[in-house]
């Protein structure tokens, strides 16, 4: 972590770790659109940090893409159980789950500047690139 001070509290540190992981997913999908030649217009989310509203939130925010999150998000469970229903004939083909944990979707949209974001993002990357080099990988430890 970088900006630590003698008034950096518990709170902060686990913040700044959210954020750290939404200004990564965002480097990521940057790398992707680099690549791809194609932006994506939203972010289908699950597991454990989609729990949290202020992590889904920060995550739109830094994107600039709104954030899809389904009622279900535990969706490792949810696909055991889809194959299990076709193991026991509950469905016969895949089209018949296309409506499968479709309904009441909490979509969380930007809510800052296309400025401010990029402001945000640029601090984040001079932090990151102001925090490497500290081990000398060439001295034996």
């Amino acid at each position: 972590m970088f900006g630590i001070t003698q008034y950096t509290q518990q709170g902060h540190i686990a913040r700044a770790a959210m954020e750290a992981t939404c200004f990564q997913t965002k480097a990521i999908l940057d790398a992707m659109e680099k690549d791809s030649g194609h932006k994506l217009s939203e972010l289908a989310v699950d597991g454990g940090m989609s729990n949290s509203d202020l992590c889904m939130q920060s995550q739109a925010d830094i994107t600039g893409i709104p954030v899809d999150r389904p009622v279900m998000r535990e969706t490792t469970a949810l696909g055991a159980a889809i194959v299990a229903g076709f193991a026991v004939d509950v469905w016969k083909e895949f089209k018949e789950l296309k409506e499968i944990n479709k309904e009441d979707r909490t979509i969380f949209k930007p809510q800052i500047s296309p400025e401010d974001r990029d402001k945000m993002y640029k601090r984040w990357t001079k932090a990151v690139e102001m925090s490497k080099g500290w081990v000398d990988t060439d001295q034996p430890q």
